[in-house]
């Protein structure tokens, strides 16, 4: 699968899949991606034939935000923003703009601008109050902003009006913040459930099996989440989500050369920060240091490469910096700018982790307490957790985290779970002398 478009992308788009075929050489485009480049033609002839037609302009933008959904190009969102702007201009008032209003809102979403998507979804609502996707990213705004209880709020409307199970896999995800991975767990297999029953093949259906695999591997369940990460290739071949869950789990079994070698898949078809920090991550444990850091260079050059960029990886960034001991300073910078658009407690974390590596082990207190505030059962919060306690000389709290961290999933990461095991080692047991 290839993110090619159908209609012209722009420079930094282009300059993505360049980065991509150097690193990883190239994919086939599936068939998801073929159906989806011929539904944008589609609407593309439609808009050409009738440009004043503000339906034609609707389901263009529809279609480009599948496309972006499906690629991870977010060229395809500025693509959407622009026919669903239009749409607004022909006809500013009723049901059609009520979907090109909530389009907007996904395109504030994909540009991480969450205050101005919960505007957007709250001005489709007042269009049509009987519309259940307005409900869906007016409750995904407002996780990301960290306001977890309007989120629930928004998410049993949206249940209200799209079916009892419409927003089983938001739910599944504040369950999992909320600590209740059990229930998270279940959730999200009556999500996968239902998406299967409503159409078992494409982006939306394997979305859901991967988005198990997560919460799976996240709790340490390695071969579970191999299995559904399995399901979602069966569902969408080449998608690349899936495809970094694999790599994951072959990582966590030890198997680095495969893992290497699905990161590198997951990159041909769109190369993300993350999949390209996690393959320099596997280079670096099996001792291929230039490797390693080309794909680290790759790392910057993907989070610096537009304004746009700069702006939704910021988080990503952030944490690769910490990681890796890498420009500290900036990567703080990087944080706090990223706590001025969200106050989710992964952003808490992130600011905490940076503050910690940065030499502000006390500093870093408050923010932490806000990364755990909802009890989330999650290795990285607990690890980062450990360290910071550690540097402060808490041993008793340091240890606590670390080995809660290591009892939830004892690969929770490729190089920090070693560390992990180290730090605690050299605090010895409870009780006992430095």
């Amino acid at each position: 699968m290839t993110s090619c478009s159908t209609t012209s992308v722009g420079g930094g788009a282009r300059a993505l899949l360049v980065a991509a075929a150097l690193v990883a050489g190239t994919a086939g485009a599936g068939a998801q991606d073929r159906a989806t480049d011929q539904l944008v033609k589609f609407h593309q002839s439609r808009v050409a034939a009738d440009p004043d037609d503000p339906l034609a302009h609707n389901r263009l933008a529809a279609a480009y935000v599948q496309k972006a959904r499906e690629s991870g190009d977010l060229t395809y969102y500025g693509l959407a923003e622009t026919a669903a702007r239009r749409s607004l201009v022909l006809l500013p008032r009723g049901a059609s703009a009520a979907s090109a209003t909530t389009t907007l809102a996904l395109v504030h979403m994909a540009h991480h601008e969450f205050r101005q998507a919960l505007v957007r979804a709250r001005e489709a609502l007042d269009l049509d109050p009987g519309e259940a996707g307005p409900h869906a990213v007016a409750g995904d705004a407002l996780v990301e902003l960290g306001e977890y209880d309007g989120a629930a709020q928004a998410y049993a409307r949206l249940a209200g009006r799209d079916g009892p199970r419409g927003s089983d896999s938001r739910v599944a995800y504040l369950r999992f913040l909320q600590g209740d991975t059990a229930g998270a767990v279940a959730t999200m297999r009556r999500a996968v459930d239902v998406v299967r029953a409503a159409n078992p093949l494409g982006e939306p259906s394997a979305w859901a099996r991967a988005q198990l695999g997560d919460l799976l591997f996240g709790v340490g369940d390695v071969g579970g989440a191999g299995a559904a990460y399995r399901d979602a290739l069966a569902a969408a071949p080449g998608y690349h989500r899936a495809l970094a869950g694999i790599a994951r789990v072959h990582a966590a079994r030890g198997q680095l050369r495969e893992a290497a070698e699905r990161y590198q898949n997951a990159l041909a078809v769109i190369p993300l920060p993350e999949y390209a920090t996690a393959l320099g991550d596997v280079y670096a444990r099996l001792g291929r240091a230039q490797d390693a850091a080309r794909q680290y260079a790759l790392v910057e050059y993907i989070g610096r490469l537009s304004a746009l960029n700069k702006t939704v990886y910021n988080r990503e960034l952030a944490l690769f910096y910490a990681d890796h001991d890498l420009k500290l300073p900036e990567a703080l910078a990087l944080a706090r700018a990223e706590q001025q658009a969200r106050g989710d407690i992964y952003t808490h974390d992130v600011l905490a982790w940076t503050l910690l590596k940065n030499g502000h082990a006390r500093e870093a207190l408050e923010p932490l307490r806000q990364a755990l505030r909802l009890g989330t059962r999650d290795a990285r919060l607990f690890f980062h957790a450990g360290m910071i306690h550690r540097a402060l000389g808490d041993r008793d709290a340091a240890r606590d985290y670390l080995g809660r961290a290591l009892a939830l999933n004892p690969h929770f990461h490729v190089l920090q779970a070693e560390t992990a095991v180290r730090a605690l080692a050299e605090l010895g047991p409870a009780g006992g002398r430095p």
